[in-house]
């Protein structure tokens, strides 16, 4: 990791001799690029990282905020209402939403209040509160409110959304890391680790890194198989379940 921040350090100086522009640069890094999901994974935690610096090489002032979001890839959800009616749980309204983040997650150096105004944040979606949801046909903006809150808040219970507003440090007005936790249940595929640089609440620089979550070993192979396959993959499900159950029944039957 100290390899890899001396070589961002580096590439900084270099870009810093070169360019004439006046914005402060920054070039993010990520403690792992990719995180292999194996049989009895608990989850892990990744550490963002990286520099900013001014044009002109000096280190940038303490003025600068960091905000990072971490983005799971997205995916379309259906969303249910339960209501309860004469002693019943029935399903009531629903909406569909065509691009939830599987996974999202937002540190700040400060609360993000104190940072930009709720215009920019929605631009950039710096926070739950911002995030976009992109509902599908047509809904009232109250009852859209209230189920991207229901949404948010689910997916929060389960820790796949998250916020931290004193999540990001600032070492000597130059290097700044973060720390987000990946838990056990998040979902294969492509993660966008963006950093945002804000003077003043503005965005003046901003950067990418990607994280890679892949099933290794068997898991992978069941994935695998489910979607080259699925036909034969269906039909040896439920010659599983029918060989369990009549198992099940003659043990019990012994009994």
């Amino acid at each position: 990791m100290i390899a890899r921040l001396i070589r961002c350090l580096a590439a900084l100086a270099i870009l810093a001799a070169l360019t004439a522009a006046r914005d402060p640069i920054l070039v993010p890094e990520v403690s792992q690029h990719e995180v292999q999901v194996r049989q009895g994974f608990t989850g892990t935690q990744l550490l963002l990282f990286g520099a900013i610096l001014e044009p002109d090489g000096r280190r940038a002032g303490p003025d600068y905020d960091i905000v990072v979001v971490l983005k799971g890839p997205t995916e379309p959800i259906l969303l249910r209402e339960k209501q309860k009616i004469f002693g019943i749980w029935i399903n009531n309204a629903s909406t569909a939403f065509r691009s939830a983040p599987s996974f999202f997650a937002v540190a700040s150096s400060r609360p993000i209040g104190k940072i930009v105004d709720p215009r920019t944040a929605a631009i950039y979606e710096l926070g739950l509160d911002y995030l976009q949801l992109s509902p599908s046909g047509s809904i009232e903006p109250p009852k859209q409110a209230h189920f991207t809150q229901g949404l948010v808040e689910m997916r929060r219970r389960a820790g796949l959304y998250k916020e931290d507003p004193r999540g990001v440090t600032i070492n000597g007005q130059v290097l700044y890391q973060a720390r987000i936790d990946l838990p056990s249940n998040v979902q294969t595929g492509r993660y966008t680790a963006e950093t945002f640089a804000i003077l003043h609440g503005r965005v003046i620089a901003s950067a990418t890194a990607d994280v890679e979550v892949r099933k290794q070993g068997f898991e992978r192979w069941v994935a695998d198989f489910s979607q080259e396959d699925s036909f034969f993959y269906g039909l040896i499900a439920v010659a599983l379940s029918l060989s369990m159950g009549w198992l099940a029944h003659r043990i019990f039957a012994f009994i």
